[in-house]
């Protein structure tokens, strides 16, 4: 995992409406970057549905977000429309993004060896740096669980 105060690698991935979002985008402002395995699947739309939920509430506090899978374009299209979904998903094909960020690599499920993605979450400060770390997380109330912590490490502000 990259720790706090790595700088946060630069991405640049198509969304789900094919338009190119970077990172560098959100300079100057709190990102919250989320890894999540696949589009439509229980865990992944639990995780989605809640930061929507909660996208007001990380908007007031100056945080953007977006969640990132090695889905494709069409599938990620299909998932935002389907739950309403008003941020941006990445697609990031080959996992490479995913990889920088420490959050691809070999997976064991069912029996089965398979490279996917890590339910992992970053949150990237207005400075480009890493400011906290989430591995392995909880889908269910994982928006709630960092609406809360940005709160209580509010940005420094300048005079």
């Amino acid at each position: 995992m990259l720790d706090v105060g790595d700088d946060a690698p630069e991405f640049e991935l198509p969304n789900q409406h094919g338009e190119t979002v970077r990172r560098s985008d959100f300079d100057g402002q709190r990102l919250v970057v989320y890894f999540y395995p696949r589009a439509n699947t229980d865990g992944c739309t639990t995780e989605a549905c809640g930061f929507n939920d909660a996208l007001e509430r990380f908007d007031d506090a100056d945080v953007a977000v977006v969640g990132i899978s090695d889905d494709s374009v069409s599938d990620l299209e299909t998932f935002a429309a389907e739950y309403d979904l008003e941020f941006d998903l990445l697609a990031d094909e080959m996992g490479e993004v995913a990889t920088l960020y420490e959050s691809y690599g070999e997976k064991r499920m069912f029996g089965n060896t398979f490279d996917g993605v890590f339910r992992n979450t970053y949150v990237v400060g207005p400075d480009g740096t890493i400011d906290a770390v989430y591995e392995d997380v909880t889908p269910d109330g994982h928006a709630e669980e960092l609406l809360e912590d940005l709160a209580d490490r509010p940005v420094a502000q300048c005079d």
